[in-house]
């Protein structure tokens, strides 16, 4: 294992140095661009580049929610793949002269290692010299939540190396533009819905995004290469330390959130069944139809708030020093609870009208 990274093969005591450095951002916003172009200037400085192309790693039948599998299902393929590089990157950074195969999702391995391969960064690594070889680490997916970006965070600090982002901003008609002109172009409706949900970098807000940058992609220039060089430098220069063990803390922190999403999530949905109920009336629905309408909303209700609080448990990541926004939680949740609701409504041959909440 290393301690801010792997031993030098030249010189067993002097250990390379790694930092990772996350680019996060929208389809088309130039990421690719800079990771190259900034990757040629690292190299000018000896220093050994590993570029992790999430888009080359991930096959594109995982980026599919179309393929005859549920949302749900869609969503949950997606996840693993992107777990499977954070395995592959943790490999990686236990001993980057030798990452031990790891069994992932697909191939993501196999992309992996062959990655590592093409871009010769064993060479780098054995490069004969005084100093600790330095390897950047960049990252190159668009990391539109905090929490995708957290978790390469969480390996920094496990592994004792540099951590940075760089936020590059785009306009989302300059995105759209950029797209067309792409060989595979994202979807529209997913860059657009991505514009929404995107969550730059908050260094107010969350302690460990101290060291981030953002540059407004239309007009990438040598300074903005050099201001990225600086922060790599820097991070590479202060790695983090390791986690203290505070599990028992955070499931505590996880359960009281749960609890509190799934309390204000069920006051909704109670308000939104008794609209439905009401609009069920309304249209003259037999007594019998009204029996079997709130048997179904019930249950639809009770399996939709045991999800959410799973979700929240197990999936919904809790960074270190930020607290939830419950409220947007819950209101992400309720689109959902009522799209289920108002399929209820549907199968019953009730019109929802203007039921919401």
């Amino acid at each position: 294992m290393l301690s801010g990274t792997g031993q030098c093969p030249n010189d067993p005591t002097m250990p390379a140095t790694v930092c990772l450095c996350v680019l996060c951002g929208l389809p088309a916003s130039g990421k690719s661009s800079l990771v190259q172009a900034a990757s040629a200037q690292i190299s000018k400085q000896g220093w050994g580049t590993f570029i992790i192309s999430y888009d080359h790693l991930i096959a594109e039948e995982a980026f599919d929610f179309s393929s005859g599998d549920s949302l749900s299902k869609g969503q949950t393929r997606w996840k693993q793949h992107r777990q499977a590089v954070l395995t592959c990157l943790e490999s990686f950074l236990q001993d980057p002269q030798a990452p031990s195969p790891c069994r992932t999702e697909g191939n993501v391995w196999e992309c992996f290692s062959q990655a590592v391969e093409q871009q010769q960064i064993l060479p780098a690594l054995r490069r004969s010299s005084s100093q600790p070889p330095r390897i950047a680490v960049l990252l190159d997916d668009n990391f539109y939540y905090q929490s995708m970006r957290y978790e390469v965070y969480q390996l920094a600090r496990k592994y004792s190396t540099g951590f940075c982002q760089l936020y590059l901003h785009c306009p989302l008609e300059v995105c759209l533009s950029r797209n067309q002109d792409r060989g595979q172009p994202v979807p529209d409706e997913i860059i657009v819905e991505m514009s929404k949900r995107i969550e730059p970098p908050n260094a107010q807000k969350n302690q460990w995004e101290q060291s981030s940058l953002t540059l407004i992609s239309t007009d990438i220039t040598d300074t903005d290469i050099q201001k990225l060089l600086q922060l790599m430098s820097s991070a590479l220069e202060n790695p983090l330390s390791p986690f203290q063990d505070d599990s028992e803390q955070r499931a505590a922190d996880r359960e009281h959130c749960a609890s509190s999403v799934v309390h204000q999530a069920d006051q909704a949905c109670r308000r939104l069944v008794s609209q439905a109920m009401l609009t069920a009336r309304e249209s003259k629905a037999s007594s019998e139809v009204l029996r079997v309408l709130a048997k179904d909303l019930s249950e639809q209700k009770g399996h939709f708030l045991q999800e959410l609080r799973r979700h929240v448990l197990h999936e919904l990541p809790v960074s270190e020093g930020e607290t939830v926004d419950v409220e947007r939680v819950v209101s992400r949740a309720l689109t959902v609870f009522q799209q289920q609701r108002d399929d209820v409504l549907e199968r019953h041959g009730i019109g929802t009208g203007a039921t919401t909440a």
